[in-house]
């Protein structure tokens, strides 16, 4: 598992390197996590039938998503700290919220028929 955890760090490192280096638009951990989806895309080429969740990044990313419910805990802890400006600014938070909810879902949409056409037969 510690090996998994290296290279989930490593992608992330690599990431950085390539965004910050390169001026690159988008952030150095969504790099880091395209590297890792393909590479672990030519590894399952290699070993089509291997289950993913023996391998070592899967045991290390299990394990992360096993806890990933205390990565919430600060949050609910700013929201009750906070409460008197939600009460205030609610509505306009709550629109804002479901504007950009509405526009990621239109953009990921979007996205999805535009690489869905490119890679049609």
């Amino acid at each position: 598992m510690l090996r998994g955890v290296f290279l989930l760090l490593l992608c992330q490192l690599v990431g950085e390197v390539l965004a910050r280096g390169l001026s690159l638009p988008a952030p150095g951990p969504v790099i880091g996590i395209a590297l890792l989806a393909a590479g672990l895309a030519l590894w399952a080429r290699r070993r089509p039938a291997a289950d993913a969740d023996a391998t070592d990044v899967g045991k290390a990313s299990n394990a992360l998503l096993g806890s990933l419910s205390l990565m919430f805990v600060p949050a609910g802890v700013g929201v009750v700290q906070y409460f008197d400006l939600l009460t205030a600014y609610g509505v306009a938070l709550a629109l804002a919220l479901i504007v950009s909810t509405v526009l990621t879902l239109l953009a990921t949409v979007g996205v999805f028929l535009l690489v869905k056409r490119g890679s049609a037969p």
